[in-house]
Parts: structure tokens; C-alpha cells; sequence
């Protein structure tokens, strides 16, 4: 405080001028003390900080501010003197206000030397610390309980890095876990708990640097103890910053999460042995149920062709000989399609159709399906029910679903299909294995039957299981009711329970009416070709030889080919050709849809009609991507008028 005794011994400057300086300061106590330590001016400053006026305290000594410790170690004459002897004093400590509270205070004593350099008085300056050093002791402590509490924790390895990834500090958690003691491990660089694969890799400095970037990088992976031993850790590294927003250093929490993981992975390979044994059960009920339903077709199949081979003069023997093979055919086809509806593999045609009028046309079938002395029912709603479903698989689920019904009904009883709409919120759409919320057509087939107990209504989807004796029935009606609806993005609920029926409801996304009535207008007809040149690709040569038959008996002049390749180089030397008709997986690299594709690049106004016994979806190759909205497909096994009608069709397609 020199500044302020040289301003007061300036003769330059006024007695009056020194006095308001000195009056207008209100964050300091200064005042003047003659050389007993007697106070004889008295500030603002030191009535604000010390409670005081002028009039109370003028002519009292110092040491009234002191507290009585301080008063009984004379500090407050030994301050004086050292003032004296070397011309100031400065310190700290607790001084006492008027209202006897007390306040830490920053002290400095100035000596005030005469012009004879004698001392004739003092200067002294008091500032109120309290609080600044209340902030300071409550950061302490803070850290100081901050500081016990991470070396309390055990559980977690907590500790802190330099900007260049050194350990700075280490706690009780990171010795327990990593094995390392403070002094082995403090200013070691943190990649020494990394593998050496990870290293190789730079994933320390990779989360250095994604934690100075991001503030923050979080993951698990292995770590190394420091005997070498690896456990599976949850790590956060979090950068730190100063008040400038510079990087100082990385916080990096670890917890040992081997435990959890071991868990895990015993719970994954649980669940992985029990899918295989789901697997193997479901392959093993559908090798038996395709084994013991195909084996009746081929019998019946096989033994009607050993009978043709032979001469025969009875042609009504003969002729029942040839459609019995042919419903047998016709019964594998559908087994097929079946099989793929489950898996919601099946190529789908989709209309928009009304499903009253669907389900009256259909009716006449379902009747026969039910013979007396059940009674067959039809509670079609009043408005239209429009939906977008292919006709024919839906009128396979009604029939499986009819037949059920009747099969669960030996003694008679009542069979009720009905129609209507609802409306599916939010969170009813959830519920429902989370189909879209909005409109659908409902279709509900009932029955007053025997019912089902929960455990064989939980199975009922399952293909192949069936409660039925043996040869009553595949076990696949469901299924295929299940995979329809599903891939036509509905959803099925059944209610049963023994001896109170079933009821099957099939959720179908609703539609507007009239388009609907639109799809069944009468389309114009369209002039249509019954003759013209084929190119058959197909590299199984029984099924091309009996296509080139059945496309030569419905008039076709018919080239083959056995591969894309080579179909090909028919197509660029043969410009009469007006179809091409090829299966999708073909040998030699260039499936039909391909094949298709080049053909069209080549001959722009050719017909294409693909044919394939997988889906579309499922062919293969670029095929996978394809539709029949790219190209008309027909699914094998085809019959003659099949392919008829797919030809026709080609050229309302094609001009």
C-alpha cells in the first residue's frame, strides 16, 4: 500500500483531495494509526466491513478488531513492529466485526515516515476475504469428499489422462480390476490395458481421438489385467476441458463387465441349440408330411402312366385313368402352393376385389364342401368390403378354412362365414404382430364344433400339424390361411375352446369400394393371336419336350434352347421369332431374367413369358429384383390351358 502513504505525503496533493479518495473507497477498511496503534481517521470502507462509524471507533487501539487468540500471542503490537522495522506488514487471518462475527481479512500495515524519517504514523488497509476464502475451503472440501468418493469406488476403474493419453491419478476400482498398483501404472500411456490386436489396429488413439471431437466415446471389447488375463469392459472416455475451451486431458470410467458377458453368451448359445432342435422338428414334421403326401400323388401318378403304356381298348378306363393322374397332379401343385404360402414365399397376383361378390361366386364350392347334416351360413355385410387379394388364394384359405371347420363337426352343426369392416388404432395394430393401424375387411369363419385347447390352438399355424388320424388331411390348411394373409399384409385370429367352436378371423387391409367396382368392369376385348413362333429355354429336357408338345398342339411353331447363351445366339440369327418363353434359373451364368432383359435390348418388341417352380422372388440372380409387373410369369407345374391363357394374355400386354 505504498501508493497510498506516498499520496498522502505528496505536498502536490491537498489534504481535501487525499480525503475524498480515501472516503469514496467502500470495498476497504482504510484508516490511519499513530504510533501506538491508536486509530485516528476512519473510512466508509472499514464502517461497512467492520461495522463501525467514525465517531465509535476513533481514538480506540487496533487490537479491538483482533480476536482474543491473537490478542493473547500479541500479534497485533508485533504487526506494528515488524510494520516499523521494515516498513510494512502484510498477512491474513480472522478479524472480528462490531457485532462480535468474525471475517477473514487481508491486512497490510504501512509505516508513514516524517520528513526527518521519523515515524509518525500508520497506514492500514483491511479487505474483507470471507467470501472468496468460504469458496476456496467449500472447493476443497469438495474435492477432498470428490476425491474419497472415487477412491472409495471398487467397482469401477476410474481415473484420469493427459492430452496424450498418460494416466494421471489411478483409484482403488483400477487396481481391483486392472491389477495394477498407483505407483506401477500412474504415468503409463492407457493402451496398456488394450490387446494387442486392438493396438495393431490404432483403437486407442482412434477413442482419444473420438473423445476430443465428440467429448465422448463409449464401447465394450476386451481389455488386459496386468497378468496378462483379458475381461470383456464397458468403457467411457470423456474429454476434459479448461474455462478456455482448451483440451487438458480424458476421464476414462472402466467396469469389468466379463460376468455379464459370460451370461450372455451362455443365454445366445441356449438359444441357439434350442432353434436347432425347433429347426430339426420343423424339418423333421415337414419331411414326413411331404414324403407320406407326395408319395400318394406319385403313386397314383406313376401307376396311371404303367397302365397307359399298355394298349388299351376300353377308352372310358382309360380316360379315367388320365384324370386321375391329372388330379393327383393337380393336388401336388397345390400342396406346393400351400407349402409356399407358409413361408409367404408364393407369387401373389393381387385385384382389388369385393369380397361379398367374391365369396358368392365361390359359394356353390363351399356347399359341396359341407355336406348334412351341416348347416352352411353366409352373413355378408350390407355395404361393399373391398380388398386387394389374389382371388384364387383367397378362395383356397375360405375352402382349408370350411373344411376345418366341418372336420371338427362329425355329428353336424353350423358353419358361418361373415363379413365386415374395423377400424385398427395404434396400439391395437401394435398387438396384432405390428400390422399398419387403419381400415380392413374382416372375413370370419365360425363353426359350433369341437373346439381347440390352448395348447393345440397355439400350434395351429405350424405346418403339418394336425390333430386328424393319418391321411385325414396334410396339416398344412392353416399354414397356408396364415402365409395368404400375412404377405397380403393382414393379420389372423383364432378363438376356440373345447367343445364352444372356433372362429377364424382374417384381417385384410381395406379398400375403397369403388375400386372395387372399376376392377370388375368387363375389360375391353383385345385382338388376340392363337399362333406364332416360340423359343422355349429350358435346360430340363422331359419339361421342354412336353412344353414344345403342348405348345404344338395349341398351334405354335416351337424353338428350343437349353441355356440363355445359347438362346441368345438364336434370337440375333432368327428375327421370326414372336415369344420368348424361358425359365428363370438357367445354367451357364445367365438366369431368364436376364436373358429376358438382353432379348428385349436386342428385339424391343418381343414377348416374354417367364416360368419358373420357385417364386419369383425366389429365382436368383437379378431375378430376385424382378416382378411380374417387369415381365408375366407362370408358376410350375402348368398345365396346357395355363399356358394357353398366359400366352393370350401377352398380348394385351404387348401391342
Amino acid at each position: 500500500m505504498s501508493s497510498v502513504t506516498d499520496l498522502a505525503r505528496e505536498p502536490a496533493i491537498g489534504d481535501q483531495l487525499f480525503r475524498i479518495l480515501v472516503q469514496g473507497v467502500t470495498d476497504y477498511a482504510i484508516f490511519l494509526l499513530d504510533v501506538e496503534g491508536r486509530i485516528t481517521t476512519w473510512n466508509p470502507g472499514a464502517e461497512r466491513i467492520k461495522g463501525y462509524t467514525a465517531k465509535e471507533i476513533i481514538g480506540s487501539h487496533l487490537s479491538r478488531f483482533y480476536t482474543p487468540e491473537d490478542r493473547a500471542v500479541d500479534l497485533p503490537r508485533r504487526a506494528l513492529r515488524t510494520a516499523a522495522e521494515t516498513g510494512r506488514y502484510e498477512s491474513q487471518g480472522w478479524r472480528l466485526r462490531k457485532d462480535g462475527a468474525r471475517f477473514w481479512a487481508n491486512v497490510v500495515i504501512d509505516a508513514i515516515y516524517g520528513e526527518n524519517h521519523e515515524l509518525i504514523a500508520f497506514a492500514k488497509v483491511t479487505r474483507d476475504l470471507t467470501e472468496r476464502i468460504g469458496a476456496q475451503t467449500a472447493l476443497r472440501e469438495s474435492e477432498e469428499r470428490f476425491r474419497m468418493l472415487v477412491q472409495g469406488v471398487t467397482d469401477y476403474a476410474i481415473y484420469m489422462l493427459d492430452p496424450d493419453g498418460c494416466i494421471t491419478n489411478w483409484n482403488i476400482g483400477g487396481e481391483r480390476i486392472k491389477g495394477y498398483a498407483e505407483s506401477e501404472i500412474v504415468g503409463e500411456h492407457f493402451s496398456i490395458f488394450y490387446t494387442e490386436e486392438d493396438r495393431a489396429r490404432g483403437e486407442p488413439d482412434e477413442i482419444l481421438a473420438t473423445a476430443a471431437r465428440e467429448g465422448r466415446s463409449e464401447g465394450e471389447g476386451w481389455r488386459v489385467r496386468q497378468d496378462g488375463s483379458r475381461f470383456w469392459a464397458s468403457v467411457v472416455v470423456g474429454r476434459i476441458l479448461d474455462r478456455q475451451g482448451r483440451l487438458v486431458g480424458f476421464s476414462s470410467i472402466t467396469r469389468d463387465m466379463t460376468d455379464k458377458k459370460r451370461a450372455q453368451d451362455e443365454l445366445e448359445r441356449a438359444r441357439a441349440v434350442l432353434a436347432q432342435s425347433q429347426k430339426m422338428e420343423a424339418v423333421g414334421q415337414l419331411t414326413g408330411g411331404v414324403a407320406h403326401d407326395f408319395n400318394n400323388l406319385l403313386t397314383v401318378i406313376a401307376n396311371s402312366l404303367d397302365l397307359l403304356s399298355r394298349p388299351w381298348h376300353d377308352e372310358a378306363r382309360k380316360q379315367r385313368l388320365i384324370e386321375s393322374a391329372q388330379r393327383a397332379a393337380e393336388r401336388g401343385a397345390r400342396l406346393t402352393q400351400q407349402l409356399l404360402a407358409f413361408s409367404r414365399r408364393q407369387s401373389l397376383r393381387p385385384e382389388i376385389h369385393d369380397l361379398n361378390r367374391q365369396i358368392g361366386g365361390f359359394e356353390a364350392v363351399l356347399r359341396r364342401a359341407c355336406p348334412e347334416p351341416i348347416d352352411f351360413r353366409l352373413s355378408l355385410s350390407e355395404e361393399p368390403v373391398a380388398a386387394n387379394i389374389d382371388a384364387p388364394q383367397f378362395e383356397t384359405a375360405l375352402l382349408n378354412l370350411v373344411v376345418n371347420s366341418r372336420d371338427a363337426m362329425p355329428d353336424g352343426g353350423t358353419i358361418r362365414i361373415a363379413t365386415g369392416c374395423e377400424a385398427i388404432d395404434a396400439t391395437r395394430a401394435r398387438a396384432m404382430a405390428d400390422i399398419p393401424p387403419g381400415d380392413y375387411t374382416t372375413v370370419t369363419v365360425a363353426d359350433n364344433g369341437e373346439g381347440m385347447p390352448p395348447d393345440v390352438m397355439a400350434r395351429a399355424f405350424e405346418p403339418f400339424f394336425t390333430t386328424k388320424e393319418v391321411g385325414r388331411g396334410s396339416g398344412l390348411g392353416l399354414s397356408q390361411v396364415y402365409g395368404f394373409v400375412v404377405q397380403s399384409g393382414g393379420h389372423v385370429e383364432i378363438d376356440s375352446r373345447p367343445d364352444a367352436g372356433t372362429a377364424v378371423k382374417l384381417y385384410l387391409p381395406a379398400r375403397p369400394a369403388s375400386e372395387a367396382e372399376r376392377a370388375a368392369a368387363p375389360a375391353k376385348a383385345s385382338v388376340q393371336r392363337s399362333t406364332g413362333r416360340v423359343l422355349v429355354v429350358e435346360d430340363e429336357p422331359e419339361v421342354l419336350e412336353v412344353t414344345v408338345e403342348s405348345l404344338r398342339a395349341l398351334g405354335y411353331e416351337v424353338l428350343t434352347a437349353a441355356d440363355g447363351p445359347s438362346a441368345l445366339a438364336i434370337l440375333r440369327h432368327n428375327p421370326a421369332i414372336d415369344i420368348l418363353f424361358s425359365d428363370v434359373v438357367m445354367p451357364r451364368g445367365l438366369n431368364g431374367v436376364e436373358l429376358a432383359r438382353e432379348a428385349l435390348r436386342l428385339r424391343p418388341h418381343l414377348r416374354v413369358l417367364l416360368a419358373s417352380g420357385y417364386p419369383m422372388a425366389l429365382s436368383g440372380g437379378a431375378g430376385a429384383a424382378a416382378s411380374s409387373e417387369e415381365f408375366p410369369f407362370i408358376a410350375k407345374p402348368y398345365r396346357g390351358s395355363d399356358l394357353a391363357d398366359a400366352l393370350r394374355a401377352l398380348h394385351g400386354r404387348w401391342p
